[in-house]
């Protein structure tokens, strides 16, 4: 298996397209499954994976208040999972409006792998990273150490 270390990854980040398979399961029900998605690459980051929403149940998505702002992407809108009772609130975000270097990230979500019960990359169940604010899936091909934990936000 050929490694990749985040320290490679450029900034601004890399938009790339990925075949590998991306599921997210909540409460027992894939959210989410394609290998059609996007992922992000950013310097001493894990990748952050995009997939279309056509490969997303919605049915099991509604759209929060909460909204953020990327210097390179744009705004950023949150969504909510819920299946039956069980809600995982902000548990994803989309880019409606995409700044036009990243206009492919339109009509495609990412999932915090910290607000479900399950990512994968391939059969492989990512480890999310720490601190939440990139939403990266760490895997075993990748290459630390990653941003995002207590102590390296001035890197």
């Amino acid at each position: 298996m050929k490694k990749e270390s985040v320290w490679d990854y450029p900034r601004p980040p890399r938009l790339e397209p990925t075949s590998r398979r991306l599921r997210v399961v909540f409460k027992g029900i894939t959210i989410a499954d394609t290998t059609n998605g996007l992922r992000v690459l950013e310097k001493s980051h894990p990748p952050t994976y995009y997939i279309p929403m056509s490969d997303v149940e919605m049915k099991y998505l509604c759209s929060s208040t909460h909204r953020s702002w990327c210097e390179f992407k744009g705004e950023a809108i949150y969504w909510t999972i819920q299946v039956g009772e069980h809600k995982s609130p902000n548990a994803a975000w989309s880019y409606p409006s995409p700044m036009p270097s990243y206009a492919l990230l339109q009509d495609h979500i990412a999932f915090y792998a910290s607000r479900v019960d399950a990512c994968y990359v391939d059969d492989e169940k990512v480890t999310a990273q720490e601190g939440d604010f990139y939403g990266g899936w760490i895997t075993s091909d990748l290459i630390g150490p990653f941003k995002g934990g207590r102590g390296t936000w001035d890197w």
